[in-house]
């Protein structure tokens, strides 16, 4: 479970990014977080992380306190968040195993990770994850010869060989044609099932965050103004999200090609 409470995140003396923010995600629970570009989104998830130091507020992850923690003991918390970039970030010179792999760096020693030896029972497990995500004949492949949607993959499992106890993804379709991001979103939605994990997706694309995930969370300014079911998300709520201004996309208020949500409900949602 991931508890965050009052959470707050000054730079100087500019406004707050984020302002007195409270979330509770449970169980395998799929949540959307959507909101304008500065609306806090990625500052929130990396205030979970600790790529970004919160000024003030809690963030607990199964009990465990994270915003305090430092050292060797923020290390070892951040191994159970895997992440999942917008970018990629793949080390395109390396093959699609070493990439993968990289996600166990956390539990390995200095000689193993710098001659990337890892156990076999790593690489066992590597080779079941790409198996999963219909990548595992590439795992010899250079990241840098996979297409963006093959590459998001890759992330994707670097970050499930963390062992998390909860994944976070920053504008993992942003980068990617229409078709590849609602492939992905639906495995991130299959894989949260799969895996009894709960995920926090930033992103812009309404229509697939109301396709592909249980709850949505709307922010602006810094604040939470709408926390729902995707039945819920109305013109209304988006135009209070928005402000008003023109979608940021085409495919904001569309529902997606593939038409039903694929969520625990099975419930198709018609577009706004």
């Amino acid at each position: 479970m991931l508890e965050i409470s009052n959470l707050t995140k000054r730079y100087g003396s500019d406004a707050a990014v984020l302002e007195d923010l409270d979330l509770t995600v449970e169980g395998n629970s799929v949540v959307a977080i959507v909101g304008a570009s500065g609306a806090g989104k990625s500052t929130m998830l990396r205030c979970i992380n600790r790529l970004v130091e919160p000024t003030s507020g809690s963030i607990k992850l199964n009990g465990s306190e994270l915003v305090t923690l430092k050292g060797a003991a923020l290390r070892q918390a951040r191994r159970k968040i895997g992440m999942v970039f917008q970018g990629f970030n793949l080390i395109d010179r390396l093959t699609v195993m070493e990439n993968v792999l990289a996600g166990r760096l956390g539990y390995v020693n200095l000689y193993q990770a710098v001659t990337r030896r890892y156990p076999q029972a790593d690489i066992d497990r590597a080779f079941a994850l790409l198996e999963r995500v219909e990548i595992a004949h590439y795992a010899n492949k250079r990241a840098d010869a996979l297409s963006g949607g093959e590459r998001q993959r890759v992330g994707v499992v670097r970050a499930l060989m963390q062992e998390p106890e909860i994944l976070l993804a920053d504008e993992p379709t942003a980068s990617l044609d229409p078709r590849t991001s609602e492939q992905i979103m639906r495995l991130l939605q299959s894989l949260a099932s799969e895996m009894s994990l709960p995920v926090l997706i930033n992103i812009h694309n309404v229509a697939q965050a109301k396709a592909y995930t249980e709850r949505i969370v709307g922010l602006r300014h810094g604040k939470m103004i709408f926390d729902g079911a995707p039945e819920d998300f109305t013109k209304e709520a988006l135009d209070a999200i928005y402000g008003g201004i023109e979608a940021p996309d085409d495919q904001l208020i569309e529902t997606p090609a593939s038409g039903p949500r694929q969520g625990a409900r099975g419930v198709a949602h018609d577009s706004f």
